[in-house]
């Protein structure tokens, strides 16, 4: 397999001076000489908006890294409980035939029984649709988050979208802001932060607010989440408290089975001497009853022959 850069780009392609600026994908063009030759084809705005499976989006460290730290602090909300799976970067396939797949950064989706491998999570073959979505906006793309998709979401009848918005535009120091769309009579309305700054994720009932240049969770108490490193090592150590406890709960087990075995390996054996005791007892009942009924025919035997002794004295005095 060969692979090249087509110079070509669509009338919405990132700028010539960077054909790759918003991304790339790989596209079959086979040849006389290699039928597995593959383009390197750069994406337009058009394609970051309507995603397909395989293609490489370029984003910022940090819009990954407050990507991550929303999926894990929405899973450890949300999935522990079965209330709804979260997904990221899983490209979502609507049920509306004239509304194109997106690749949300974060999906939280309830309803759903079990995850799946999804590389596109389809809305008319699994019977449920998103809840909540948060897109990350970039400065490159941000017009799909900030415009196009507030339309499509409502569209498609998610009944949450929140942007986290990126206003930086080029400057060293990232600036954000937070917009809460909510559905409202089939379309959507944009609801203020509350007076901290915050925004009410409803599903899973955290607040998400801005700290300095990066996204923070807080639970109904106002406590807030760590960053992604802390919050991948509590779940980490979450999950090594459970296991240490399905170990303990196991050696319980075990120990429960091997003494519940004890206790009735001595009630057979207790049985069994009962038995044994009972046998004996009435093997002695029946030798004592021998010997009685022995000593009984010993004596009438004795008696008779006293009795045949007198009679033949009786008879010799005559």
């Amino acid at each position: 397999m060969t692979q090249t850069t087509i110079p070509a780009a669509p009338p919405d392609a990132a700028p010539a001076d960077d054909p790759f600026r918003y991304g790339w994908r790989y596209v079959p063009r086979p040849t006389p000489d290699d039928p597995h030759h593959f383009e390197q084809v750069p994406l337009t705005l058009e394609d970051v908006l309507h995603p397909e499976v395989g293609d490489f989006i370029v984003h910022s460290d940090r819009h990954e890294t407050d990507r991550m730290y929303l999926t894990e602090v929405l899973r450890a909300r949300l999935e522990q409980s079965g209330a709804a799976i979260v997904l990221t970067d899983v490209r979502i396939a609507w049920d509306i035939p004239d509304l194109r797949p997106h690749g949300p950064d974060v999906t939280v989706i309830p309803g759903v029984g079990e995850r799946q491998n999804w590389s596109t999570f389809d809305v008319s073959v699994e019977g449920v649709r998103p809840a909540l979505i948060i897109e990350i906006t970039s400065p490159e793309t941000r017009v799909n988050d900030l415009e196009r998709k507030v339309e499509h979401y409502a569209r498609a009848g998610v009944a949450q979208y929140v942007i986290v918005d990126d206003l930086s535009r080029g400057r060293r120091e990232r600036r954000l802001r937070l917009l809460d769309y909510r559905l409202e009579g089939g379309a959507y309305r944009l609801h203020p932060p509350d007076a901290a700054g915050r925004v009410h994720l409803a599903i899973a009932n955290l607040w998400l607010g801005i700290e300095r240049d990066h996204v923070v969770c807080y639970d109904e108490h106002g406590v807030p989440f760590g960053n992604y490193a802390t919050v991948v090592w509590q779940a980490a150590q979450e999950a090594e408290r459970a296991q240490r406890e399905a170990e303990r709960a196991q050696r319980e087990a075990e120990r429960a089975q091997r003494e519940a075995e004890a206790r009735e390996a001595e009630a057979r054996a207790r049985l069994k001497a009962e038995e044994r005791a009972q046998r004996e007892a009435e093997r002695a009942q029946r030798e004592a009853e021998a010997r009685e009924a022995e000593a009984r025919a010993r004596a009438a035997a004795e008696e008779r022959l006293r009795a045949l002794e007198e009679e033949l004295r009786r008879l010799r005095g005559r």
